[in-house]
């Protein structure tokens, strides 16, 4: 079966926050590592990126921290640790050459979406740059005053 334009895809969680705080200047679909419990809180939608990121260890791993996927009601004894690093899957190509991208310069990895694709979950990570206040700002202003000249024209 070949991968067609229309592959379904239901995205269960977009992190607002990352592009508001962050200019993304790459990113990468990555598998995620999970429990029974985590996949069914994810179907349900029940997740926070709040203070994600993605921390590189060992030689070629990388985890997703910081995320909170809540606990699922039925799962009894099976249950997971809410704030538990994640494991994410990757080509150690992808992780070796992002690692050194991070330590060189200064960036950081941040969770973008998280989305179901052919009955799996995959989660978009972006290398990114933190911006700082100014730059936010602008950015704020900018959106308001495309807005604003979008009504003028709808108007008419």
């Amino acid at each position: 079966m070949s991968a067609h334009a229309g592959e379904a895809v239901k995205v269960v969680a977009i992190n607002k926050k990352a592009r508001h705080f962050y200019d993304v200047l790459e990113t990468l679909e990555a598998g995620l590592v999970l429990t029974g419990s985590e996949v069914k809180s994810l179907r349900a939608g029940k997740v926070n990126f709040k203070d994600g990121w993605v921390k590189f260890t060992g030689k070629f791993e990388a985890f997703l921290a910081g995320v909170h996927i809540s606990p699922y009601e039925n799962a009894g004894y099976a249950q997971h640790e809410p704030e538990q690093d994640r494991k994410l899957l990757l080509h150690e190509h992808q992780i070796r050459d992002w690692k050194a991208k991070v330590d060189q310069k200064g960036l950081t990895v941040v969770p973008l979406k998280l989305y179901l694709k052919k009955g799996r979950f995959k989660l978009e990570i972006g290398l990114a740059r933190g911006k700082n206040v100014h730059d936010r700002r602008d950015a704020l202003k900018e959106r308001d005053l495309d807005r604003e000249a979008q009504r003028e024209r709808d108007r008419y």
